[in-house]
């Protein structure tokens, strides 16, 4: 692949305008633009001969392609990405759109759950595309921890948070548990479990038993190893992923579209690569695009992903919101939007004031 801006210098301003209104033209209407018609856009008055070498020229540099048998061009998702990094234009969210945003997140309610629920709504109805909000991981300190017997072969585990929020977890406790052995497996975790997160009380609570396994019943030790263990079971960490929207991608799409979206709808149901849509939210600050292959999680629907972390009051990224769409998703109006609706978030988890 070449290097994008070695590719934009390379360009003169002739071909530099042909590329720029090739691109725009294609995202504007989901169409190839033809010659004749750059003819009639270009500062400078030349031929549609000139203008077709100059075509010519940007396909075999792979920034543009000639779809099926017509005479226009279409940008690959190389000259798509070479656009988006050196010549597209983002301003600031436009005042309606972010008048939308704010009503849309106006309601003040203590649920994460529903806040997150409404994010994906708004950010749906405004783009028009399908919307992606990752909730947070749980990182508030533990407050309290109770094991409850509901059954020979079934017990509870009851996590209180600090923040108030309280977690039960199903699990197949070790046989022979008592009453005695439960109450003592909760003792010992929450002697050591308040201020921690569950993530810190994982990873301290292996060596505590180890060391202190001597004052523990056996059966409470296999109590709390069975109740870590279902702790962290999953791959996902509980995060939650909202989609939003699917219907608006398959609005206007055309008959080769439509499996493109199928197979995006699969991509979407697999939350087993949530761990990667996690890790792409992490690596800085900002908005980051994907454009169809560049994002593994999307790739054989070969769409494209507009994505930016929100981070909580210690600015720590905690989440994500994101759209996602067709390759020509017009990217100088979802950016903006996608990067204030993240600030938003992250400012109403956080207990601060939006605007």
């Amino acid at each position: 692949m070449a290097d994008n801006g070695t590719a934009l210098q390379d360009l003169n301003d002739r071909s530099r305008e042909v590329f720029r209104r090739v691109v725009e033209g294609y995202l504007e209407t989901g169409e190839p633009v033809g010659s004749r018609t750059l003819t009639r856009q270009l500062s400078e008055k030349i031929s549609a001969a000139t203008v077709r070498n100059v075509m010519q020229d940007l396909e075999f540099m792979g920034l543009l392609d000639s779809p099926h048998v017509s005479a226009g061009r279409i940008p690959t998702h190389l000259g798509l990405r070479m656009f988006v990094d050196g010549i597209l234009e983002v301003g600031e969210v436009d005042e309606t759109d972010r008048t939308r945003i704010e009503a849309g997140l106006a309601r003040n309610d203590q649920d994460v759950g529903a806040l997150l629920d409404r994010v994906g709504g708004v950010l749906s109805a405004i783009t028009r595309g399908a919307s992606l909000v990752l909730s947070p991981k749980h990182e508030a300190p533990i407050r309290h921890v109770e094991f409850v017997g509901l059954a020979p072969d079934r017990a509870l585990v009851v996590l209180v948070f600090a923040d108030g929020q309280v977690e039960n977890r199903l699990f197949t406790p070790p046989p022979g548990q008592t009453p005695s052995s439960m109450r003592e497996a909760a003792n010992f975790l929450n002697a050591i479990a308040e201020g921690r997160s569950l993530g810190d009380l994982r990873s301290a609570i292996g060596a505590e038993i180890d060391r202190r396994r001597a004052e523990l019943d056996l059966l409470a030790a296999d109590l709390i190893e069975q109740g870590l263990a279902q702790w962290d079971d999953g791959p996902v960490h509980r995060e939650r992923l909202i989609v939003r929207g699917r219907s608006n991608l398959i609005e206007g799409a055309v008959a080769e579209d439509l499996e493109r979206i199928r197979i995006l709808f699969d991509d979407l149901e697999r939350t087993r690569d949530l761990a990667d849509f996690i890790e792409l939210t992490e690596q800085g600050e900002g908005v980051r695009i994907f454009i169809g292959s560049e994002n593994k999680l999307f790739s054989l629907s070969g769409s494209s992903l507009v994505v930016s972390p929100y981070m909580n009051a210690d600015r720590k990224v905690i989440g994500a919101v994101g759209v996602i769409g067709p390759t020509r998703l017009n990217y100088g109006r979802i950016v903006p939007i996608v990067d204030y609706t993240a600030q938003l978030v992250g400012r109403l988890l956080s207990g601060q004031p939006g605007g």
